[in-house]
């Protein structure tokens, strides 16, 4: 019986020439650890296999306060232990600007970036990423910023969040440098960049796909309608077939379409890191990812 692939190897970000961890760890929550805390859980994540690390300045916002947190605390990290940072690929975003929704606008995105860096404690960061499509930002101006960013040396890859399939194309237009990566929300629960079309865009374009909240906000540890409960006991087959967690065969299925989509992992838990790797114990059939895809959209494929 023959079975999709899924391996631990780097692979290319897209086409930066910068080769990243088949998983990677997500920083949403980062920012309430203390700087010890922090340092666990990066050393965990390293420990894991884990070389892709993503954060964005909003994190640790909480709607009145806290914007900054985690880039500061993952820079007092950086203090503390100077040789983590050059082990890690550092991946922020910029364009969420309480009370005001995005700005995509030039001042405020290289304010950003210069704002992330010194939070950071670092000179670069080797993915930028526009984090929500500012619809009164022309794609044109936002094209010439990115590539700023990358002339300056601040920057060594650009690549977007959240932004549909026209965002893209519209962005890349002006573009004289590849988008290196997208970055939706995808999980078994959360199918429609598999259905329709991003992942197709991310193939033919040679972009990266960085998935955030693989197990759909908490959904798939704890399902609570039937959707839910008939992905999960689908994934529950596999999982239980490699002795590894429901998440663990969660990331699998993510990992094993063709485009080897990046799940965002963002467990603040030693133990629940430690487990990233088991994620390469799982073996798909095309009939058991398939089954996973079915429960998902609810009604039999055509």
């Amino acid at each position: 019986m023959s079975y999709l692939t899924v391996t631990p190897d780097s692979r290319p970000l897209g086409k930066s020439g910068i080769l990243v961890s088949p998983i990677a760890w997500g920083m949403w929550r980062f920012g309430h650890a203390s700087v010890a805390e922090g340092r666990r859980l990066i050393e965990a994540a390293f420990e894991a296999g884990v070389t892709l690390f993503d954060t964005a300045d909003i994190y640790g916002f909480d709607g009145a306060g806290g914007f900054g947190d985690a880039e500061s605390l993952l820079g007092q990290v950086f203090d503390a232990a100077p040789g983590l940072r050059a082990r890690m690929v550092l991946a922020t975003k910029g364009g969420i600007t309480p009370p005001v929704p995005y700005d995509s606008g030039r001042d405020y995105l290289m304010a950003a970036l210069e704002a992330s860096l010194r939070r950071l404690k670092t000179e670069q960061v080797d993915l930028y990423q526009i984090h929500r499509p500012d619809i009164l930002a022309h794609p044109q101006e936002v094209a010439r910023t990115l590539e700023d960013m990358v002339a300056s040396g601040k920057v060594r890859a650009i690549g977007v969040s959240n932004h549909t399939i026209e965002q893209h194309r519209a962005l890349a237009t002006f573009l004289t440098i590849p988008l290196a990566s997208t970055q939706p929300e995808v999980s078994p629960l959360v199918i429609e960049p598999i259905e329709g079309g991003l992942f197709d865009l991310a193939m033919a374009a040679d972009m990266a796909v960085l998935a955030w909240s693989p197990l759909g906000g908490g959904r798939i540890g704890d399902p609570q309608d039937a959707r839910a409960v008939a992905v999960c006991a689908t994934l529950d087959r596999v999982a239980n077939a490699a002795g590894v967690s429901r998440a663990a065969a969660a990331y699998s299925w993510i990992m094993a379409h063709p485009a080897q989509a990046i799940p965002i992992v963002g467990t603040q838990n030693v133990a629940r890191i430690a487990e990233i790797p088991d994620a390469f114990k799982c073996h798909w059939t095309r009939q058991l990812w398939y089954d996973v895809l079915v429960a998902a959209r609810g009604v039999k494929l055509p």
